[in-house]
């Protein structure tokens, strides 16, 4: 009997699948989405209909769509790897020339019911490519270096184009979590050592080439991270919004100001505060306690997905499942460094907080896939 034999005569049929899907993580992400709801609620003077109720809508489509990825077989979400990634990578490329320019930036195609985002996307699809690669390719030839450059190539060729948008907060979780997959695949780590080697070469390049023609990066991105190095030395420009950011943050004490009593996102001073920094309504209204009662729930999601790829015995699902799990760890730690001022603003959103509808919906689909390979594992 081969192995797809085996999958489709033990795998679970029917109704019997909703008993095999972790409703567990489900509950958390749905606990994480609500809170991300009441924020934005409050943010908007209590009027549900400003970001509250569409991000509510989209995170119901998007729960239904992941609950028909849980009860497909997680060997037809493997069969299109391959074509999903190819299929992303065009995006990528119209993007490049048909995109939606907002913010000083090419990252959109406008499809009018939504502004789809290619590289919130392409970091699923990049992680099932690796994850299918690798499920493929022989133990043996894992370090060899022929078979090392083609998943390198892989991640690199579509972070190029991310780059390009600019992008630079996802290019980088691309890369990141990129190299999970292959670091939970068996590559040695000399090539890790050697990558990191040249990442300090490349960031030592970047400001020894500041001011030439040669320059690795825009010049609003080495105004970010000046703002970074020193917030204060421009608080009323480029350092605003991380000083105000902080400002929130600490007021918001041990039990903060109580829901709605938010002055800083209440009286406009924080920009951005229903998307990227959305964190500092919670930490001002609800203080420590809300906080941490949030990182708690992140920390569950993270616990969740460990243990799920640990227990699957399908080497394809359980380096996918690392990759989503390395990409949603991801979004929350450079969103949370950002917004405390630990890290250059990047742009990127908090999971299921920030207001949006490319990144809420990938990730659904996202972990749509892993209880698909929950539901369908070999047992």
């Amino acid at each position: 009997m081969s192995f797809l034999e085996y999958r489709v005569k033990f795998a679970p049929t029917g109704f019997a699948k909703v008993f095999y899907v972790n409703w567990g993580l489900f509950l958390l992400i749905t606990a994480a989405a609500a809170i991300g709801w009441l924020m934005l609620y409050s943010i908007a003077g209590g009027d549900i209909n400003t970001w509250a109720k569409p991000q509510m809508e989209r995170y119901a489509v998007g729960f239904v769509m992941a609950l028909g990825i849980s009860f497909t077989p997680i060997w037809f979400w493997r069969s299109l790897s391959a074509t999903g990634y190819v299929a992303t990578f065009m995006l990528l490329l119209v993007v490049q020339f048909f995109g939606h320019v907002g913010m000083g930036a090419q990252r959109w195609i406008d499809l009018g019911f939504i502004r789809l985002q290619p590289s919130e996307l392409m970091k699923v699809t990049l992680v099932m490519m690796l994850a299918v690669y690798y499920d493929w390719l022989d133990d043996k030839r894992v370090s060899r270096p022929l078979w090392v450059l083609l998943p390198v190539l892989l991640i690199l060729v579509p972070t190029a184009l991310v780059i390009l948008e600019p992008n630079l907060g996802t290019s980088l979780m691309l890369v990141i979590a990129g190299a999970a997959v292959m670091f939970a695949a068996g590559v040695s780590l000399w090539y890790f050592i050697a990558v990191f080697v040249l990442v300090g070469g490349a960031v030592a390049g970047v400001f020894l080439l500041r001011g030439t023609p040669w320059q690795f990066l825009h010049d609003y991105q080495y105004k970010r991270i000046d703002t970074f190095l020193d917030p204060s030395a421009d608080p009323l420009g480029a350092g605003y919004n991380i000083m105000q950011a902080k400002i929130a943050l600490g007021s918001g004490g041990w039990t903060g100001k109580g829901f709605m009593q938010g002055t800083q996102s209440r009286l406009n001073f924080l920009p951005e505060k229903h998307t990227d920094f959305i964190f500092t309504t919670l930490g001002e209204e609800f203080g420590f306690v809300g906080a941490i009662s949030l990182l708690t729930l992140y920390a569950l999601i993270l616990l969740f997905l460990f243990w799920a790829a640990i227990q699957n015995k399908d080497r394809f699902s359980s380096l996918m499942i690392v990759g989503i799990a390395a990409n949603f760890f991801l979004y929350l730690a450079v969103n949370l460094a950002m917004v405390m001022g630990m890290a250059p603003v990047v742009g990127v959103p908090l999971p299921f907080l920030s207001y949006g509808g490319s990144a809420t919906l990938v990730l659904l689909l996202a972990f749509g896939l892993v209880q698909s390979a929950i539901v369908h594992r070999l047992r």
